[in-house]
């Protein structure tokens, strides 16, 4: 006969095996045979599966069902709903705890900061940080990542650096966070600064670098950012790849959007990623190159409306109306529809430049879609 510390090994082992609602149910009504619906191991690990496929609902029913929740399943709910929304749960989750007596760890700060970062509840913040203090968790690097994350979402770049300048080993995830921090907030020589001090780079690193100059209107930097990249040995990826096809689409770069383009068909990124297919659509079709636009868009397994209008708005701009009103009249057809930002921005193109014949029926194709 098993005992009930292999029951539970066996259940655990079952629950990290198997990925879908209907194994979930089929081992919470394994557990609830064997008496092990209030095991705080199980319900921790069973809460931490929800999230992976979004069934907090779920989850949250079963954690309202324990009698006595512990700090290990409050820490994997807390967690759970800092990566699954809505991220106010977690808040409300830790000062229930707080209410049961129950007294947080090293491992309840770093998430429960991660869900203030997500609501830019910088007030919360600030509390939590104040009991990490008194704590005297402030050391734990999962923490201090997680007040930089907040300080940088809520715009408060010079807290964020203070936490920055207080550890002692940074990261690559910690980079990162300042870096993104200060491009997103306007200060892109700052982040390019921090960028260059980098001594390890990840794949994140260079796109967030490419991203922050390339909406900048900085596209020579981020074109040379890109080759040092390639040189450095790293793969583009598929943000890579949506980043730098606009840059070299505005900078005239036939060459590098076509090595791209090699690049992408061979590692099969627009086969796996529609986006990859829809900047390559756009690349071509900004740089004149139709017949090209036209083969990737009809060698792309899966399209997407954005995929139709790109083509259909890359027709129009090049002069061929008719052809774009035709394939306007297709993708109706198979049931996608425009939406109203592209209605309004691409609809004078083909009114204005359609057969008079024509412009009745193309007036209330995209009005109406």
């Amino acid at each position: 006969m098993k005992t009930a510390r292999e029951i539970e090994r066996r259940i655990l082992q079952h629950l990290h095996g198997h990925r879908s609602r209907i194994h979930l149910t089929q081992i919470h009504a394994h557990f609830l045979r064997h008496h092990l619906h209030q095991s705080n191991l199980i319900l921790s690990h069973f809460v931490s599966v929800c999230a992976s496929l979004r069934q907090m609902d779920y989850a949250h029913l079963l954690f309202l069902q324990t009698q006595h929740p512990n700090i290990l399943l409050f820490n994997s709910i807390i967690k759970a709903y800092s990566l699954s929304p809505p991220s106010h749960n977690s808040l409300h989750l830790f000062s229930h705890m707080k209410k049961r007596r129950i007294w947080p760890d090293q491992f309840t700060f770093a998430p429960l900061l991660k869900s203030c970062s997500n609501l830019c509840d910088l007030n919360f913040g600030k509390t939590v940080q104040a009991q990490v203090l008194s704590l005297g968790f402030h050391c734990f690097r999962a923490v201090r990542i997680g007040l930089v994350e907040l300080y940088v979402n809520c715009g408060k770049l010079d807290d964020a650096n203070k936490v920055f300048d207080e550890m002692r080993e940074r990261d690559v995830i910690v980079w990162n966070l300042m870096i993104s921090g200060y491009c997103k907030n306007g200060n892109v020589d700052m982040g390019y600064n921090l960028f260059k001090e980098m001594g390890e780079r990840s794949i994140v690193s260079w796109n967030t670098m490419l991203s922050c100059l390339s909406k900048s209107g900085r596209e020579g930097e981020a074109l040379k950012v890109f080759h040092e990249m390639c040189h450095s040995g790293f793969e583009p990826d598929e943000a890579t790849v949506v980043t730098m096809l606009p840059v070299c689409a505005r900078l005239g770069e036939d060459d590098v959007g076509q090595w791209i383009h090699s690049y992408a068909k061979s590692g099969k990124l627009y086969e796996k990623h529609v986006s990859v297919g829809n900047s390559l659509v756009d690349f071509y079709c900004k740089r004149g190159l139709l017949d090209a636009a036209f083969t990737v868009f009809n060698d792309m397994p899966l399209r997407n409306v954005v995929s139709w209008n790109a083509m259909i708005s890359g027709l129009a701009f090049n002069g061929r109306v008719e052809e774009g009103l035709a394939l306007f009249d297709e993708m109706i057809k198979k049931g996608l529809t425009p939406n109203e930002v592209d209605s309004k921005r691409q609809g004078p193109v083909f009114v204005n430049g359609i057969e008079p014949s024509n412009q009745a029926k193309a007036r209330a194709l995209w009005v109406h879609g």
